[in-house]
């Protein structure tokens, strides 16, 4: 099996440079329309379901975990119809994954892996400044393991002796790369009141980085995490 991994790295932090580019220059393009200057913080929460992109394959649910932390945003324009901002947070998020065994119902295996998270998002949002409206958020994000445990229930010694095609490789492999990246993105809408912001979204996390090692040496071509996200979140203004 050929591995490029030296090389793809390099592409992915191209790419992640590139989009860390694209994300900064559309929040801050505020010469262009409307100049707006409104500042607001707040909480988000959700769940995360999460599978990791392992090659050679190995069967998957998904992984319920927490999605939580603060939010930060800025909308700096409105050109047109679209409104122009940029969005940080700061959460705590679970990941993970959940292995399945089709002829084996009752044996179960989990890793749960804990990160502190940081995307950049751009915003951008259509609709009354003061009712509602869909948004867009899609930029970098890059996180770091705080720590990880393992569950495995049901008769796990007993399956491994009966089968020859069950991959457990990465059962007992300690996570390798505790330093994240990828890239994130998804729709949600948004309602605004007097109290505040509220509003409902969905993501996708794409991972770009290997939680174990992949050089030619290693097991793993690739071990990287995915997520769909969903979550809400309050803002309330600071400055408008």
């Amino acid at each position: 099996m050929i591995k490029n991994c030296h090389v793809l790295t390099i592409m992915n932090i191209r790419h992640l440079t590139l989009l860390c580019l694209l994300t900064l220059g559309t929040a801050l393009r505020a010469q262009v329309g409307e100049q707006r200057y409104n500042l607001a913080l707040g909480v988000n929460g959700g769940i995360n379901m999460n599978k990791v992109s392992f090659v050679p394959k190995v069967n998957q649910k998904n992984l319920m975990g927490i999605n939580a932390g603060l939010t930060a945003r800025y909308i700096s324009e409105k050109y047109f119809g679209m409104i122009c901002g940029a969005q940080l947070e700061l959460n705590f998020s679970q990941r993970g994954w959940d292995e399945y065994y089709e002829d084996y119902p009752d044996v179960h295996y989990t890793r749960t892996m804990n990160y502190v998270e940081v995307p950049l998002l751009a915003h951008l949002a259509f609709g009354k400044e003061s009712g509602f409206q869909v948004f867009l958020n899609l930029g970098p994000q890059v996180g770091f393991l705080l720590g990880d445990s393992r569950k495995a229930s049901g008769d796990m010694e007993g399956m491994l002796n009966e089968s020859l095609y069950v991959e457990t490789e990465q059962h007992d492999k300690a996570i390798d790369n505790k330093f994240d990246y990828g890239i994130t993105g998804g729709l949600g809408v948004e309602l605004h009141t007097k109290l505040g912001h509220f509003l409902v979204e969905g993501r996708y996390y794409f991972g770009l980085a290997d939680i174990f090692a992949s050089s030619k040496k290693d097991y793993f071509d690739r071990s990287a995490n995915g997520s769909i996200i969903v979550k809400a979140t309050y803002l309330f203004d600071l400055t408008k």
